[in-house]
């Protein structure tokens, strides 16, 4: 059976809900007690979202207050001294919010999207600690509530790629051994949450890496791979291309690969696959808006189910992050537009339904969402003659 998942949903609320509150927070105008409760709220908001959409392994650990890697820095204790305040201290959202809005922490864009982020400060005696329990409280939370879950962690060598230099000359890449026993120490707390999977996004792996960063990952993986938890490596926003071998022979349990931004890959990947891993398709745009093409999709999903079979899962390309969050609220759209989108909600259904389309082909609301897929597509075409 194949299986539907998510890489991640965007988090700033169907009315921006996240966004004033932290702005509140910011101004003095909601305490920590009340913004942390907003981001309860439509964390459990979200997740159901996704869980009455029909994606089975629900995403953990994508939500952030400002910016996923900013939210790493505070997990592996990289602060900026102009931050930290007490030196014994542990940072708080009011930590989080003076790095996110100071200006001295440079902004940088997020690969070749709209988003950015804060890049992380690394220094020669950069040392690292989990100091935030944003995310083992972020299972807690979706576990109480019944899900099945997939916390996500941002890569150690993409972290690491991601931050900035500091005062004296270094090769930030001589970090990744002192990063790495964090990651083991997350692993192991994880698994005693009761976790099964992780997700690791690592979507360096798309662009033209030095030799070195190459070397680094079959080493840094090879030690990963020995701590508890079934692993995922998510690559999106491009193809693998001279990457694919490496990423494909990753000591890891499962690999998601960008279907939309370079289906080119997909035959040499599949050919190049162990016999033991699972394979992520990411057949939805996670970028735009557009309704996906189903019935393409599934061509290649049948294909891929006869030499996977249960090891096939179906995804967005990547995190749904830069999508709206949900059509149904756009009350203002004409019928006919509404036709041609799809939000992050909307999105996720698409996902489950070409993952029941290849377990249950004969499903009525599976036969209904390819009718209205076709029709859909047959308009854009008419539209456009």
């Amino acid at each position: 059976m194949a299986l539907a998942h998510n890489l991640g949903f965007p988090r700033i609320g169907r009315d921006r809900e996240l966004d004033k509150a932290q702005e509140a927070f910011c101004k003095g105008e909601l305490d920590e007690a009340g913004l942390r409760a907003v981001g309860r709220e439509l964390r459990a908001a979200h997740w159901q979202v996704q869980k009455d959409a029909g994606i089975e392994l629900l995403p953990v650990g994508d939500f952030a207050w400002y910016d996923q890697v900013l939210t790493h820095s505070l997990t592996f204790g990289v602060i900026p001294e102009r931050f930290r305040g007490h030196a014994d201290a542990n940072p708080t959202l009011l930590t989080l919010c003076d790095m996110a809005r100071g200006a001295t922490q440079e902004m940088t864009r997020w690969f070749d999207t709209d988003y950015h982020y804060r890049a992380p400060e690394f220094t020669a005696d950069q040392q690292f600690e989990l100091s935030w329990e944003q995310l083992f409280e972020e299972v807690d939370e979706a576990l109480a509530l019944g899900h099945a879950v997939k916390p996500v962690v941002l890569g150690p060598l993409t972290y690491l790629w991601l931050g900035k230099t500091k005062g004296d000359d270094f090769d930030k890449l001589e970090l990744v051994e002192r990063l790495l026993p964090l990651y083991g120490q997350i692993f192991q707390r994880l698994a005693t949450q009761g976790v099964e999977w992780v997700q690791i996004d690592e979507p360096i792996l798309a662009l033209d890496l030095p030799q070195d960063w190459k070397n680094a990952y079959e080493r840094v993986y090879n030690l990963i791979q020995r701590e508890p938890l079934k692993k995922l490596v998510t690559t999106y926003f491009g193809g693998l291309e001279s990457n694919l071998g490496l990423a494909a022979n990753l000591p890891v349990d499962g690999l998601h690969i960008d279907l939309v931004c370079a289906p080119e890959q997909y035959p040499t990947l599949l050919d190049r696959l162990p016999a033991y891993k699972v394979l992520s398709l990411g057949l939805v745009n996670g970028r735009n808006v557009w309704r996906c093409d189903l019935e393409k999709a599934l061509d290649v999903l049948h294909h891929a189910a006869e030499r996977l079979g249960d090891r096939l899962w179906v995804a967005p390309s990547c995190s749904l992050l830069p999508s709206p969050a949900d059509l149904n609220r756009e009350d203002a759209l004409a019928a006919e537009a509404n036709s041609w989108l799809a939000f992050a909600a909307q999105k996720c259904q698409e996902v489950a339904v070409l993952t029941k389309a290849l377990n249950q082909p004969d499903a009525s609301d599976v036969q209904a969402a390819l009718e209205q897929s076709r029709a859909a597509a047959a308009r854009v075409l008419l539209r456009s003659a």
